[in-house]
């Protein structure tokens, strides 16, 4: 059948129909043989009820349980286990206050000195990137994961997840939420209670629901 197509495209689309046939059959094929956590990662639509994640996601929660129930004065556990539990950190001046909590840590990357106050929350299914000298206001919260607004679709468990990346020296303020896909550059001061849908230029300040920058410095 897909030799059939290959060719009726050839023959009506020239050379071009053909190579975006080819290109698309390659596509779907690799899609097929990936895992729903590689689809996960890659941006594809993805099963959020498979078995591995569903572990992986079980393993974290037990993780961020403990942490959650140290003693706040135990500061080296805490940060020994924020290097354990977060794919990346970039030195062993990282501070989240308690609680914390993200899905699956690994795929968060933090620079250096990055501080969190309480209730910082990642839904991490896609990779969350965040710079050096980072400051992070209470109730914030980052989501990559992306539904469907169509409920038939949406009931599927099938969903899909986009990065964000936050530049060096930003400062996040209290209850902001920042959607999937965004990236906010460097020097940039979101004010406190935003809804970051878009992306954020370098050296901006930004508020509001939608954010939008109010002051270039």
């Amino acid at each position: 059948m897909l030799i059939l197509f290959c060719a009726q495209a050839e023959r009506h689309y020239g050379l071009q129909g053909l190579f975006f046939l080819r290109n698309f059959a390659e596509t779907i094929t690799t899609i097929d043989a990936m895992t729903e956590k590689e689809k996960m990662l890659s941006g594809q639509i993805y099963s959020a009820v498979d078995e591995q994640l569903i572990k992986e996601l079980n393993e974290t929660k037990d993780l961020i349980h403990q942490y959650n129930l140290l003693m706040p004065t135990q500061l080296d556990k805490r940060r020994e286990m924020l290097m354990d539990l977060l794919g990346h950190v970039g030195d062993d001046r990282v501070f989240i206050n308690q609680p914390f909590y993200c899905d699956y840590g690994k795929h968060i990357r933090v620079g250096k000195r990055f501080f969190a106050n309480f209730n910082f929350t990642v839904l991490d299914e896609a990779l969350v990137t965040i710079g050096d000298d980072c400051f992070v206001g209470p109730n914030v919260s980052i989501y990559t994961a992306c539904h469907s607004t169509d409920p038939v679709e949406r009931n599927t468990r099938r969903e899909w997840a986009l990065p964000v990346t936050i530049g060096d020296n930003v400062w996040i303020g209290g209850s902001v939420t920042i959607l999937a896909g965004v990236t906010i550059g460097d020097n940039v001061t979101i004010g406190a209670g935003s809804v970051v849908t878009r992306d954020i230029p370098s050296n901006t300040v930004a508020v509001g629901n939608p954010c939008r920058v109010i002051k270039t410095l």
